[in-house]
């Protein structure tokens, strides 16, 4: 039988149809006759930066946050948050078939490029290989994490193979992850011009990443170190135009996946984001368990700093907190948003109006008075944005690094150093302006820990990272059985603003703990916030259920515990 290149029974059948290639015409393409230029061999791993090849991250606005406690939407919790995720499960089936199919491309190439020889310089194809191999370390760091065990396969099998195929101990991929990603780092360039390939940065970056996934925290450390020694990246000087739909370029900017409504014909603003007085429905926010992890401008959480104020929460926050949500009381694309008040400011038209975005007037409005402010810019507004996707970008790199740092118990100035840069950034000075910002100065392990997640969170807000932080951290089992808190209905919240406890009842904080988690009980015990609806989560949850067809039909293939 002629050998095919398969990802995994049934993505073959998905991505490549069960045809020979022996019944191809010579005119048409396959890995025989193609993969012989540089155009060719473009053209193919161009397929690989298609954010569909990314699904668990580029297919959907904010799609992992939508798992998390980062995030509201009401009543409606997301599968996975309210603990009812099978093999069914549409995220299980597209994530394993889509990533598989962005091996099965990666592997096609590196089997081909033979193809080329004679037609380019070594030196050109090496770099060619590096950049498939670097998407094949990618796709498998995130299935090992995501599911585990899972099918290793780098080369041609036979349909009978793939069928007899089971799965491979993470441990013998991730060692395959890494080879890949020392490969690609050894040919990829340093920088990329015009095209916004992926680098050697790029690599070193991903492969810190998977250790950290992974908890190998050496790895992690050499890894992102020698990402920050390249020198190639900077922070962006200013913190909110990383997310806006017009940065194209940044300092910042590792990896992004382009976007392009031309092209796909789809936009990623989404009205469930924005507030309803710019025609949204403000369905989805940020949480409040996300806007207590903000610290203080000393550096404190909000329930051990004296600077905190009840009633006027944004007073003397990190400047990233007005940059996730609008202040209240501030302009927000031509009104005041001011979720405690019955009408608003259209500063257009210098009226006041009906205010839709309050549970004082609207039943459909945020149900934690917070609305989405990060990215939202002019473009967003309108329904008409196509921002790149951020898959990595420099400030996680360095959060990275400070990680595996204190994991290893090595705290040391080049720790503390890499946590300022990320902090000092959100306060627009310098790290060495110690006094301007609230530098990082403890070296305790226990405590510096919670200081680097509180950090994590603050900084990488609502870019897809939060979910893989609460998994390989092993805290999820404490956060996502947490119900979901709102303000009262209308009655209850005229009460507490009328006693000047409209957002936080006075003396009767939320408590954070060790891991940055918040904890509402005590707030809700005064009976001045309600819970909407409790969340669940089981152990299980640790890792997908493998989709269930892929057990069905494969006898060596076994589903992940308790599904």
């Amino acid at each position: 039988m002629k050998k095919l290149l398969i990802s995994i029974i049934p993505a073959l059948f998905i991505a490549m149809g069960c045809q020979n290639l022996d019944l191809h015409p010579l005119s048409e393409g396959s890995s025989e006759n193609w993969y012989k230029n540089d155009n060719e061999i473009t053209l193919a791993l161009n397929d690989l930066y298609r954010d569909a090849i990314w699904h668990v991250e580029g297919t959907r606005l904010y799609n992992t946050d939508r798992w998390t406690d980062d995030w509201n939407q009401r009543e409606y919790l997301y599968d996975w948050v309210a603990g009812s995720i099978t093999g069914e499960w549409s995220d299980t089936r597209n994530t394993w078939a889509n990533t598989y199919k962005g091996i099965s491309r990666a592997n096609t190439i590196l089997s081909s490029l033979d193809n080329a020889e004679g037609n380019l310089s070594e030196d050109r194809i090496n770099q060619l290989r590096a950049e498939a191999s670097f998407f094949r370390a990618c796709f498998y760091s995130y299935l090992v994490f995501l599911y585990g065990d899972v099918p290793l396969v780098t080369e041609y099998i036979t349909i009978d193979e793939a069928f007899a195929t089971g799965r491979t101990d993470k441990a013998v991929v991730l060692a395959q992850i890494y080879q890949d990603f020392d490969l690609a780092i050894e040919h990829l360039p340093v920088t990329s011009t015009g095209d916004q390939r992926v680098t050697k940065g790029a690599a070193y970056a991903f492969k810190a990443r998977t250790a950290t996934w992974m908890l190998d925290y050496e790895t992690a450390k050499e890894a992102a170190g020698k990402c920050i020694d390249l020198s190639v990246y900077s922070l962006d000087p200013e913190y909110g135009r990383l997310f806006h739909s017009t940065t194209n370029i940044s300092p910042e900017f590792i990896f992004v996946i382009p976007r392009s409504e031309v092209l796909t014909g789809t936009n990623m603003a989404g009205s469930s984001f924005l507030p309803r007085f710019l025609g949204g429905t403000s369905t989805a926010q940020p949480s409040w368990e996300l806007f207590c992890a903000y610290t203080c401008t000393d550096g404190l959480p909000i329930d051990e700093s004296n600077l905190f104020d009840p009633q006027n929460p944004f007073k003397n926050r990190d400047p990233r907190l007005s940059e996730l949500v609008p202040e209240f009381g501030t302009s927000f694309h031509g009104f005041i948003f001011d979720p405690g008040a019955t009408h608003i400011m259209n500063l257009t038209t210098n009226t006041m109006i009906v205010n839709q975005e309050t549970q004082l007037t609207s039943q459909f409005a945020s149900y934690n008075g917070l609305i989405l402010k990060k990215g939202v810019d002019e473009a967003f507004a309108n329904k008409r944005a196509d921002p790149n996707i951020i898959i990595m970008r420099y400030a996680d790199v360095l959060l990275m690094y400070a990680e595996a740092k204190i994991e290893l118990n090595e705290i040391d100035n080049s720790t503390l150093d890499a946590i300022n840069q990320v902090r000092a950034r959100a306060y627009k000075v310098m790290p060495s302006q110690t006094s301007r910002y609230p530098a990082v100065t403890e070296t305790d392990q226990s405590k510096l820990r919670k200081i680097l997640r509180m950090e994590r969170r603050a900084e990488l807000a609502w870019e897809n990272r939060r979910w893989f932080d609460l998994i390989r951290w092993r805290i999820a089992e404490i956060a996502m059985k947490r119900p979901v808190y709102a303000l009262p209905i209308k009655a209850g919240l005229e009460a507490n603003i009328a006693s000047g406890d409209y957002f936080f009842p006075q003396g009767a904080l939320p408590e954070i703990d060790e891991n940055g988690l918040v904890d509402f009980s005590v707030m809700y015990e005064t009976g001045k916030i309600r819970r909407v609806v409790p969340r669940n989560f089981s152990n299980r949850q640790y890792l997908f259920p493998l989709p269930s067809r892929e057990v069905m039909i494969n006898d060596n293939i076994e589903q992940n515990p308790e599904y």
